[in-house]
Protein backbone atom coordinates (compact mmCIF):
# COMPACT_ATOMS: atom_id res chain seq x y z
CA UNK A 1 0.00 0.00 0.00
CA UNK A 2 1.46 3.43 -0.88
CA UNK A 3 2.63 5.48 2.09
CA UNK A 4 0.36 8.40 1.19
CA UNK A 5 -2.73 6.19 1.15
CA UNK A 6 -1.73 4.54 4.45
CA UNK A 7 -1.26 7.94 6.07
CA UNK A 8 -4.71 9.05 4.90
CA UNK A 9 -6.26 5.91 6.37
CA UNK A 10 -4.61 6.52 9.77
CA UNK A 11 -5.83 10.11 9.82
CA UNK A 12 -9.32 8.93 8.91
CA UNK A 13 -9.35 6.40 11.73
CA UNK A 14 -8.23 9.03 14.25
CA UNK A 15 -10.93 11.44 13.09
CA UNK A 16 -13.59 8.74 13.36
CA UNK A 17 -12.42 7.84 16.88
CA UNK A 18 -12.61 11.44 18.04
CA UNK A 19 -16.06 11.79 16.52
CA UNK A 20 -17.29 8.71 18.39
CA UNK A 21 -15.77 9.71 21.72
CA UNK A 22 -16.98 13.27 21.36
CA UNK A 23 -16.07 16.14 23.70
CA UNK A 24 -15.66 13.83 26.68
CA UNK A 25 -12.15 12.85 25.66
CA UNK A 26 -11.02 16.42 25.18
CA UNK A 27 -12.60 17.36 28.49
CA UNK A 28 -10.72 14.61 30.32
CA UNK A 29 -7.47 15.75 28.77
CA UNK A 30 -8.08 19.31 29.92
CA UNK A 31 -8.99 18.16 33.42
CA UNK A 32 -5.58 16.53 33.79
CA UNK A 33 -4.26 19.98 34.69
CA UNK A 34 -1.76 22.35 33.08
CA UNK A 35 1.57 20.93 31.97
CA UNK A 36 4.74 21.96 33.74
CA UNK A 37 6.10 24.76 31.58
CA UNK A 38 8.82 23.48 29.25
CA UNK A 39 9.75 20.81 31.77
CA UNK A 40 10.83 23.49 34.24
CA UNK A 41 10.72 22.18 37.81
CA UNK A 42 9.33 25.50 39.09
CA UNK A 43 6.97 28.12 37.66
CA UNK A 44 5.98 31.66 38.57
CA UNK A 45 2.64 33.08 37.48
CA UNK A 46 3.02 36.62 36.11
CA UNK A 47 0.59 38.94 34.29
CA UNK A 48 2.34 37.90 31.07
CA UNK A 49 1.86 34.18 31.76
CA UNK A 50 3.77 31.31 33.35
CA UNK A 51 7.56 31.66 33.56
CA UNK A 52 9.75 28.63 34.18
CA UNK A 53 12.61 28.48 36.67
CA UNK A 54 15.18 25.93 37.68
CA UNK A 55 15.15 24.93 41.35
CA UNK A 56 18.34 26.90 41.86
CA UNK A 57 16.74 30.01 40.32
CA UNK A 58 13.62 29.55 42.45
CA UNK A 59 15.75 29.26 45.59
CA UNK A 60 17.79 32.29 44.62
CA UNK A 61 14.73 34.40 43.75
CA UNK A 62 12.70 33.56 46.87
CA UNK A 63 15.69 34.12 49.14
CA UNK A 64 16.53 37.46 47.51
CA UNK A 65 12.92 38.64 47.85
CA UNK A 66 12.76 37.56 51.50
CA UNK A 67 16.03 39.29 52.41
CA UNK A 68 15.06 42.45 50.55
CA UNK A 69 11.75 42.54 52.45
CA UNK A 70 13.79 42.57 55.68
CA UNK A 71 16.05 45.35 54.39
CA UNK A 72 18.97 42.92 54.20
CA UNK A 73 21.55 42.62 51.41
CA UNK A 74 20.52 40.03 48.82
CA UNK A 75 22.52 37.99 46.35
CA UNK A 76 22.84 38.92 42.69
CA UNK A 77 19.69 38.05 40.71
CA UNK A 78 20.80 39.48 37.37
CA UNK A 79 20.00 36.23 35.59
CA UNK A 80 16.37 36.15 36.76
CA UNK A 81 13.60 38.02 34.97
CA UNK A 82 12.64 41.19 36.85
CA UNK A 83 8.93 40.37 36.50
CA UNK A 84 9.48 37.10 38.37
CA UNK A 85 11.10 38.94 41.27
CA UNK A 86 8.39 41.59 41.26
CA UNK A 87 5.65 38.99 41.32
CA UNK A 88 7.27 37.08 44.18
CA UNK A 89 7.70 40.28 46.16
CA UNK A 90 4.24 41.75 45.56
CA UNK A 91 2.05 38.72 44.90
CA UNK A 92 -1.16 38.90 42.85
CA UNK A 93 -2.55 42.40 42.42
CA UNK A 94 -6.13 41.55 43.39
CA UNK A 95 -5.66 39.25 46.37
CA UNK A 96 -2.89 37.48 48.28
CA UNK A 97 -2.17 33.99 47.00
CA UNK A 98 0.41 31.62 45.54
CA UNK A 99 2.42 32.65 42.50
CA UNK A 100 5.27 30.11 42.69
CA UNK A 101 5.14 26.33 42.77
CA UNK A 102 7.64 23.57 42.13
CA UNK A 103 7.25 20.00 41.01
CA UNK A 104 7.58 17.46 43.82
CA UNK A 105 10.69 15.32 44.00
CA UNK A 106 9.47 12.75 46.59
CA UNK A 107 12.59 12.10 48.63
CA UNK A 108 13.28 8.44 49.36
CA UNK A 109 15.63 6.27 51.43
CA UNK A 110 15.57 8.64 54.38
CA UNK A 111 16.09 7.23 57.88
CA UNK A 112 13.41 7.64 60.54
CA UNK A 113 14.53 10.25 63.06
CA UNK A 114 13.82 10.75 66.75
CA UNK A 115 13.04 14.01 68.54
CA UNK A 116 15.91 16.28 69.53
CA UNK A 117 15.96 18.48 72.63
CA UNK A 118 13.90 21.12 70.81
CA UNK A 119 11.03 18.69 70.23
CA UNK A 120 11.79 18.51 66.52
CA UNK A 121 13.48 15.83 64.45
CA UNK A 122 16.85 16.84 62.94
CA UNK A 123 15.20 17.36 59.54
CA UNK A 124 12.52 19.64 60.98
CA UNK A 125 15.15 21.46 63.05
CA UNK A 126 17.12 22.06 59.86
CA UNK A 127 14.05 23.70 58.30
CA UNK A 128 13.57 25.90 61.38
CA UNK A 129 17.22 26.98 61.35
CA UNK A 130 17.20 27.65 57.60
CA UNK A 131 14.10 29.85 57.92
CA UNK A 132 15.69 31.80 60.79
CA UNK A 133 18.75 32.50 58.68
CA UNK A 134 16.66 34.06 55.90
CA UNK A 135 13.60 35.48 57.69
CA UNK A 136 15.10 36.31 61.08
CA UNK A 137 13.03 35.98 64.24
CA UNK A 138 9.64 34.39 63.58
CA UNK A 139 6.57 33.52 65.63
CA UNK A 140 6.75 29.72 65.68
CA UNK A 141 4.68 26.96 67.23
CA UNK A 142 3.53 23.39 66.89
CA UNK A 143 6.50 21.92 68.76
CA UNK A 144 8.01 22.01 72.24
CA UNK A 145 10.87 20.39 74.18
CA UNK A 146 9.85 16.81 74.83
CA UNK A 147 7.30 16.91 72.02
CA UNK A 148 3.61 17.81 71.87
CA UNK A 149 0.75 15.39 72.43
CA UNK A 150 -2.38 17.43 71.87
CA UNK A 151 -3.82 20.42 70.06
CA UNK A 152 -3.65 18.93 66.58
CA UNK A 153 -5.45 16.31 64.50
CA UNK A 154 -5.12 12.63 65.35
CA UNK A 155 -2.57 11.89 62.61
CA UNK A 156 -0.74 15.22 62.84
CA UNK A 157 2.96 15.30 62.00
CA UNK A 158 3.36 17.73 64.92
CA UNK A 159 3.23 14.74 67.28
CA UNK A 160 6.26 13.23 65.53
CA UNK A 161 8.22 16.46 65.80
CA UNK A 162 8.18 16.78 62.03
CA UNK A 163 6.16 19.98 61.67
CA UNK A 164 6.56 23.68 62.37
CA UNK A 165 3.92 26.42 62.26
CA UNK A 166 4.91 29.97 61.33
CA UNK A 167 2.27 32.41 62.60
CA UNK A 168 1.04 35.55 60.88
CA UNK A 169 -1.57 37.04 63.19
CA UNK A 170 -4.03 38.64 62.90
CA UNK A 171 -5.32 37.51 59.50
CA UNK A 172 -4.84 40.61 57.36
CA UNK A 173 -3.95 41.22 53.73
CA UNK A 174 -0.46 42.31 54.77
CA UNK A 175 0.12 39.22 56.90
CA UNK A 176 -1.22 36.91 54.21
CA UNK A 177 1.26 38.34 51.71
CA UNK A 178 4.07 37.96 54.26
CA UNK A 179 2.99 34.36 54.80
CA UNK A 180 3.18 33.64 51.10
CA UNK A 181 6.79 34.87 51.02
CA UNK A 182 7.61 32.11 53.52
CA UNK A 183 5.45 29.50 51.78
CA UNK A 184 7.10 30.18 48.42
CA UNK A 185 10.56 30.00 49.97
CA UNK A 186 9.76 26.65 51.59
CA UNK A 187 8.49 25.16 48.33
CA UNK A 188 11.55 26.38 46.43
CA UNK A 189 13.82 24.73 49.02
CA UNK A 190 11.69 21.62 49.58
CA UNK A 191 14.03 19.25 47.77
CA UNK A 192 17.10 20.29 49.78
CA UNK A 193 15.26 20.35 53.11
CA UNK A 194 13.21 17.15 52.63
CA UNK A 195 9.95 19.07 53.01
CA UNK A 196 6.79 17.03 52.46
CA UNK A 197 3.87 19.49 52.81
CA UNK A 198 3.35 23.24 52.96
CA UNK A 199 -0.14 24.46 53.93
CA UNK A 200 -1.30 28.07 54.07
CA UNK A 201 -4.30 30.25 53.38
CA UNK A 202 -6.67 27.46 52.24
CA UNK A 203 -4.02 26.05 49.87
CA UNK A 204 -1.50 23.23 50.07
CA UNK A 205 1.60 22.04 48.22
CA UNK A 206 2.79 18.43 48.30
CA UNK A 207 6.20 16.97 47.52
CA UNK A 208 4.33 13.95 46.18
CA UNK A 209 2.79 16.00 43.35
CA UNK A 210 4.39 15.60 39.93
CA UNK A 211 2.97 18.94 38.77
CA UNK A 212 4.10 22.40 39.80
CA UNK A 213 0.87 23.63 41.34
CA UNK A 214 -0.98 24.31 44.60
CA UNK A 215 -4.18 22.52 45.55
CA UNK A 216 -7.23 23.63 47.52
CA UNK A 217 -7.00 22.61 51.17
CA UNK A 218 -10.20 21.15 52.63
CA UNK A 219 -10.18 22.03 56.32
CA UNK A 220 -12.11 19.71 58.69
CA UNK A 221 -13.91 22.80 60.07
CA UNK A 222 -14.35 25.43 57.33
CA UNK A 223 -15.35 28.11 59.85
CA UNK A 224 -12.13 27.70 61.84
CA UNK A 225 -9.38 30.00 60.52
CA UNK A 226 -6.70 28.05 62.42
CA UNK A 227 -7.67 24.72 60.85
CA UNK A 228 -7.86 26.46 57.48
CA UNK A 229 -4.28 27.64 58.09
CA UNK A 230 -5.25 31.24 57.46
CA UNK A 231 -3.10 32.53 60.32
CA UNK A 232 -0.06 30.30 59.93
CA UNK A 233 2.13 28.50 57.43
CA UNK A 234 2.43 24.80 58.23
CA UNK A 235 5.52 22.97 57.00
CA UNK A 236 6.43 19.37 57.69
CA UNK A 237 9.26 17.10 56.61
CA UNK A 238 9.35 13.50 55.44
CA UNK A 239 9.18 10.83 58.10
CA UNK A 240 11.65 8.54 56.38
CA UNK A 241 11.79 4.78 56.53
CA UNK A 242 9.95 4.23 53.24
Amino acid sequence: MPRTLAGLLVIGLLAATLALLGPGLLSSLRSAGPPVLGGSPCTVTTPAGEMGLTRSEAQQATTAVALTARGMPAMDTAGIDAEVLRRLAEGPADDAGPVLACRGSAAGDLPVQELTATGLTPRAEEVRAAMAEVFGEQSLGGFAPGGVGQGHGAESTHYDGRAVDVFFRPVTEENRRAGWLVAHWLVAHAEDLDIQYVIFDDRFWSDHSTRAQWGDYDAPEPANEILRHLDHVHVDVHRGGS
